[in-house]
């Protein structure tokens, strides 16, 4: 038998686990023409259609999901189908899904808009605001890389004070180069890669100021993506001493997450994305950096995001669920995995989540804050996704997929 030449037989082998990633996953043709028969849905697209997202306006404007090798490729977002298909609302929250959905915080505490005033902190009277849980954002422009929507929104916290805002929201997908600008970094171009990033302005539109005393909001984006075993959440942050830089993490969200899942070193962790233990963990801004990520071991897909984080502010609103010492303690970049909320429930996805939040925004009449968040998936083998990994996260494939038991 002829023998096939070792460069050739690694191709080979990668080209047949590519088409593994179709059978293990879900093509990205076949989300969209789900979403189609409940919703509109706007397709940006590169020029030779490999890289695609899909975007909602119907669902406030959140991009849904994306692929790198066009509509056969890989659907990279997670999206609840069940309650696409079953049209009802839910007022906690209608966990639709999406790789880049608009929130805003604080999520509790005593600025909580989450919580009504004088409720408790639990899940029963958890209620996710109407304008950022239902309901269609107003398309203002789009083109075929972009699309920029509106939404003025008011809303309640629990410590009786109004917000009167307008949220300019622009989603674009961007070219490889362009997001190289955003990570600096070169990527090499020959990979199968798919870029997005969505612009979002919040003014306040009210007659006063938003002040510290009684409360202020942040931007918060959150990307959900669908969990495996094989996926491992990787957040680098500032490495340093806790007296100078306070606690590497914040893991105490829905109790402290086991060992077996969250691991941590001098400057960057490893948090499970299975998708199978409700846990949720934070890095503070004076720890966080400006880029996280996950890598996907079973499809070879590293996801990265980054953020526009200013170097010197350090209030962030305090999301955790009790009246707080400091509101202003809170995270700039969250992650999120889905599990059941108590024995034998059943779970929001399952899912897994990457999150980023501007500063408190503390804005007079007619002054705006913008928070700006990028995700990049990439698709290729683990020898060409290792260097990347090791030159924006800091650490080897080999460390991500060794790291958690």
């Amino acid at each position: 038998m002829k023998k096939i030449p070792i460069v050739l037989t690694a191709v080979l082998l990668f080209a047949n686990c590519v088409h593994k990633q179709k059978v293990n996953g879900i093509m990205f043709k076949d989300d969209v023409a789900f979403l189609q028969k409940y919703m509109d849905v706007i397709l940006l697209s590169n020029q030779n259609a490999q890289a695609q997202i899909a975007v909602i306006p119907g669902l406030q404007g959140r991009v849904m999901t994306s692929t790198a090798a066009g509509a056969d490729g890989l659907s990279f977002g997670w999206m609840n189908r069940e309650l696409i298909a079953s049209g009802e609302n839910n007022k906690h929250i209608n966990a639709f899904g999406g790789e880049d959905r608009f929130w805003l915080g604080p999520e509790g505490g005593q600025f909580s808009i989450f919580f009504k005033p004088g409720e408790p902190f639990d899940l029963d009277h958890w209620w996710t605001p109407e304008p950022i849980n239902e309901g269609a954002y107003a398309v203002v422009e789009q083109n075929d890389r972009s699309v920029h929507f509106q939404k003025e929104m008011s809303l309640l916290n629990y410590s009786n004070t109004i917000f009167t805002l307008l949220l300019d929201r622009t989603v674009r997908l961007l070219d490889l180069q362009d997001v190289g600008d955003r990570f600096n970094y070169r990527f090499p171009p020959q990979l199968q890669a798919v870029a997005f990033e969505s612009q979002n302005v919040i003014k306040n539109i009210g007659p006063k100021s938003w002040v510290k005393e009684s409360g202020l909001l942040s931007i918060w984006i959150l990307g959900m993506y669908l969990p495996s075993p094989s996926t491992t959440i990787v957040i680098p942050f500032r490495a340093g001493s806790e007296q100078e830089l306070g606690p590497k993490v914040n893991d105490a969200y829905f109790g402290k997450v086991p060992a077996d899942r969250l691991a941590l070193r001098d400057s960057v962790l490893f948090f499970s994305g299975d998708g199978q233990y409700r846990s949720k963990i934070g890095i503070s801004p004076q720890r966080a950096k400006k880029v996280l990520g996950s890598y996907d071991a079973l499809n070879h897909v590293l996801t990265l995001v980054t953020f526009s984080k200013p170097e010197q502010a350090f209030d962030y609103v305090n999301s955790m669920w009790e009246i707080q010492e400091n509101p202003y303690a809170g995270d700039a970049v969250n992650s999120y995995n889905d599990g059941p909320a108590s024995p034998g429930a059943k779970p929001m996805g399952p899912f897994y989540e990457l999150e980023t939040s501007s500063p408190a925004a503390a804005l007079a009449p007619e002054e705006s804050m913008e928070h700006t968040h990028t995700t990049l998936h990439l698709q290729a083998s683990p020898e060409q996704l290792s260097p990347i990994a090791r030159a924006l996260l800091g650490v080897e494939l080999a460390e991500i997929t060794s790291a958690l038991p």
